[in-house]
């Protein structure tokens, strides 16, 4: 009885030790950590790389900020090809801008422009997502149809455009013919100019637009929609209440790129109208272009260059501003 009893005692004994000892081999068996892959590396060559790599991103940001700089310097001279040997003049030529009548108009040209291509473009393009978001054969087929105008180069586009809307040969009025619409003037009039070269921009750029907002509508989340659903709400109500507010920092963000661009528009009016009729579609770009290039007053042309950037950057912050506040609200986080 006593030699079984002792027995047990020793195989638990055992047993006891066994345990203890497993942590030990357990930490005995799992490997230390690995040596460092660049313990055969130089020193140098470690501190070296971080800055190797932005060499890249300085060398993007200096071909940028050169140009500029270049620009801006010779705002301040008054070169041209009549004066060879320019003199130094200041802020004259920003002087001469705002007190030229025909700055004002190519900026109010400018503004009627962007403002007038990025409504309607917007407009369209959540129209057509809103469409194409249905889950149907056609849906699925306009959508690959859909990218065909942004890969036509909008000078492309322009010239096929100003080719359809000749009021003689064009087959935008032999289309119109019979309804008794043929015979228009689309771009020998100062308003149907206007109107002309905003509708072959709307044509090439609202499927942007229509894309974006595309992946904006996929990207939202089904609950409020399957809620408002069983609650009954109908479709305005949820549009106007859940897909809007949801919807508005993506189509938000096509509004400032396509602003952004119309203000800066140069190969569509240029091709479609050249400026004309007189200079009644004589954006900023391109009053630049007249008299930094054809009229050879390169100074002058630049200050033209160096306010529209000041243009396009202001209203960038303004919208870039507003879209952080529509972000924030859409993901209820406080300012």
């Amino acid at each position: 009885m006593n030699s079984s009893t002792e027995a047990d005692h020793g195989a638990a004994s055992s047993d006891d030790a066994a345990v203890a000892g497993a942590p030990e081999k357990a930490s005995a068996a799992v490997p230390g950590p690995p040596e460092p892959a660049e313990r055969g590396v130089p020193k140098w060559r470690r501190t070296l790389r971080p800055y190797l790599l932005i060499v890249p991103a300085l060398l993007l940001t200096g071909g940028i900020l050169y140009p500029f700089g270049l620009g801006l310097y010779y705002t301040v001279f008054d070169f041209a090809a009549s004066k060879p040997q320019p003199d130094f003049v200041g802020l004259e030529n920003y002087r001469r801008i705002f007190t030229d009548s025909s700055f004002w108009d190519s900026a109010w040209v400018t503004v009627l422009y962007a403002v007038g291509a990025a409504a309607v473009e917007t407009v369209l393009g959540v129209a057509v997502a809103l469409l194409l978001h249905r889950s149907t054969l056609v849906g699925r087929v306009l959508e690959k149809v859909l990218i065909l105008p942004l890969m036509i180069a909008p000078v492309i586009a322009a010239i096929i455009w100003k080719l359809m809307l000749q009021p003689s040969v064009g087959v935008v009025n032999y289309l119109l013919r019979p309804f008794g619409l043929g015979g228009v003037q689309w771009t020998d009039t100062p308003t149907g100019a206007l109107l002309s070269s905003i509708a072959v921009d709307v044509w090439v750029y609202t499927p942007f637009v229509a894309i974006l907002a595309l992946a904006g509508l996929r990207s939202l989340p089904a609950s409020p929609f399957e809620a408002a659903a069983v609650d009954g709400a109908g479709w305005w109500f949820t549009f106007r209440k859940l897909t809007m507010p949801m919807l508005w920092p993506y189509v938000l963000v096509a509004v400032i790129f396509r602003f952004m661009d119309s203000l800066k528009v140069f190969d569509i009016i240029y091709a479609l109208t050249e400026g004309g009729p007189g200079d009644s579609t004589v954006v900023l770009q391109i009053r630049a272009y007249l008299e930094a290039i054809r009229f050879q007053r390169y100074s002058f042309g630049l200050s033209y260059m160096i306010v529209l950037w000041a243009v396009v950057y202001l209203a960038a912050m303004v919208l870039v501003r507003y879209l952080g506040r529509i972000q924030n609200r859409a993901a209820e986080v406080p300012k």
